[in-house]
């Protein structure tokens, strides 16, 4: 089903942007601009990965 191979992809972005912001948030001259907008993003693929969660509930 497309719904769950977007889920797993959307997962993985998330998990790779998580990555990333904890190893951007350990440097010592951290752009907090860079961090805002990385974080902004990784909320967003989180409510898009809730909203298809909905989706897969509500067709099963």
């Amino acid at each position: 089903m497309a719904i769950e191979q977007r889920l797993r992809e959307l997962d993985a972005r998330h998990r790779d942007l998580d990555l990333i912001i904890k190893a951007e948030a350990q440097r010592p001259s951290v752009d907090m601009m860079r961090l805002s907008a990385m974080k902004r993003q990784k909320l967003k693929l989180k409510e898009e990965i809730e909203y298809l969660r909905q989706e897969i509930d509500h067709h099963h």
